[in-house]
């Protein structure tokens, strides 16, 4: 196999062609690795390569599955691999080694995916952006000078980029959607519980987060999810298990939807116009396709959402900054100056804000819940922007210097009192205000790559579903998928 064939395939392509025995995995294993080396250096996707590992993997007899052979890359936030460290993009954690996998990526190893290198994130995937002090700003491969988003943005760079058909990703704000819109890649929020934690840890903040993967087709994204999802006897509750796998799923027409769209937000109160041309476009296509589509108010304040999301973000930043220099000794200069500002905000704001904060989700949820009363799905931009260029976020020296001294006097309640939750909110979130949403309420939720830019960027949509929508949702993108193709496009060769 060529190297321009197999970067066309996709996850099942591959797996197809391994159980056919026309390809080897060791060389797919090594197609992957020679594209990596041919652009992780200017992508910077690739933080970590388990090539021993990997080689041992394909080296093996029984590789099997319904991936067996494919190449995988796993995101180095919250998807241990026994024997080596899991940095979440901090040097904090850099010298504390995995005892054992995680349960995803024990997953995702029994599917026969070959994994072989972590993607880099932003310090404890605490950002849109994948840009951490660390291990350097990840590059979008449509264009090196813009972002491909956060907090999954090494794994959406890669799969862009044709290193691998697809990776592991998580989303605790829209890391899985806002990487998959930068890229233009499938990406399923899936609803709360249905994918695994542990046992290292529980569900983070609060259950918000989700394990899943980016990639390049809805069926892969389909069949991923069926062999990573099922039985958790060591969760903390049991998730409702979906009736049929979804790859059988996305093969029956969705029916005709009811659809509901906004791209109207209190943060971003102007959206680029090519995210408005993103959702108009969709919601035609839409309407070309038999649903039935309306423009609607968004059910749910997004400003009064992204104060509250923040407030139990920053909250367990702080405690998890706190466990880490616990456990490992880790000292300021070993976190970013933005994370510690941040959890010196959560510090300050007490249990009190945390507890209403929470409190107030029950809101967000039964608002959510009456509008999927009357619409199948909210569709949204994924993103209020285009992908922002790298460093348009980036926190000034002097304020980095002024953050680390505000932290160590414990001085954030003055510097809450300054106004710099507003400006977190406008900043952090301006860009990416409608992603939050389905975190919150634990809805599954998918972006799609349907636009691209005047300038060659890709632009997703986002459709939020009803608990227990992923089945649906993903029938829903197939269809899209079908109607308006995107698989076929490619960035341009990297230079």
């Amino acid at each position: 196999m060529e190297l321009d064939e197999y970067m066309s395939l996709d996850a099942t392509a591959m797996a197809e062609s391994v159980a056919r025995g026309e390809v080897k995995p060791a060389e797919l294993l090594a197609l992957a690795r020679r594209r990596a080396d041919a652009v992780d250096p200017t992508l910077n996707a690739i933080v970590r390569r388990l090539d021993e590992a990997a080689d041992a993997q394909v080296a093996r007899d029984d590789l099997a599955g319904p991936f067996a052979g494919v190449p995988f890359l796993i995101k180095d936030l919250q998807q241990e691999y026994a024997g080596f460290p899991t940095t979440s993009g901090s040097r904090s954690l850099a010298g504390e080694i995995a005892a054992e996998h995680s349960l995803l990526v024990r997953r995702f190893l029994d599917a026969g995916l070959v994994i072989f290198g972590k993607t880099n994130t932003p310090e404890f995937g605490g950002k849109g952006v994948t840009e951490p002090d660390f291990w350097g700003p990840t590059r979008n491969p449509w264009n090196i000078a813009h972002t491909p988003g956060g907090s999954s943005g090494g794994s959406g760079a890669a799969v862009a980029a044709g290193i691998v058909p697809a990776a592991g990703a998580n989303d605790g704000g829209g890391s899985i959607r806002i990487p998959a819109a930068c890229n233009g890649l499938v990406g399923l929020k899936a609803g709360r519980g249905l994918t695994p934690y542990g046992p290292q840890i529980g569900e983070p903040m609060f259950g918000m987060v989700t394990q899943g993967v980016v990639s390049r087709t809805v069926r892969d994204s389909a069949a991923l999810y069926d062999a990573i999802i099922g039985e958790n006897p060591r969760a903390a509750y049991r998730a409702a298990l979906p009736s049929r796998p979804f790859a059988e799923q996305i093969t029956d027409a969705p029916g005709r939807a009811r659809i509901g769209y906004s791209y109207a937000s209190a943060i971003n109160a102007r959206p680029d116009r090519e995210a408005i041309a993103a959702v108009e476009s969709a919601a035609a296509l839409l309407t070309e396709l038999g649903h039935h589509v309306d423009e609607v108010r968004p059910p749910y304040d997004d400003e009064a959402l992204a104060r509250d999301f923040l407030t139990i973000w920053f909250a367990s930043l702080y405690g998890d900054t706190v466990a880490i220099k616990r456990r490992t000794g880790a000292r300021d200069s070993d976190f970013e100056a933005d994370t510690l500002a941040v959890a010196e905000l959560g510090r300050a704001a007490g249990v009190g804000a945390l507890l209403t904060s929470l409190g107030n989700v029950n809101d967000y949820i039964q608002s959510l819940a009456t509008f999927h009363e009357s619409y199948d799905y909210f569709l949204t931009p994924t993103l209020a922007t285009p992908p922002l260029p790298v460093g348009a976020t980036a926190t000034a020296g002097h304020l980095r210097v002024a953050s680390r001294i505000v932290s160590r006097l414990r001085g954030g309640k003055v510097l809450a009192a300054s106004g710099i939750l507003e400006q977190l909110i406008a900043d952090s979130l301006g860009w990416v205000p409608y992603t939050q949403l389905a975190n919150l309420t634990g809805r599954p939720a998918i972006s799609v790559p349907l636009h691209w830019t005047e300038a060659g960027l890709p632009l997703g949509v986002q459709f939020v579903g009803r608990l227990g929508a992923e089945g649906d949702l993903l029938r829903l993108a197939a269809q899209l998928e079908q109607a308006r193709p995107w698989a076929h496009r490619h960035p341009a060769p990297i230079r």
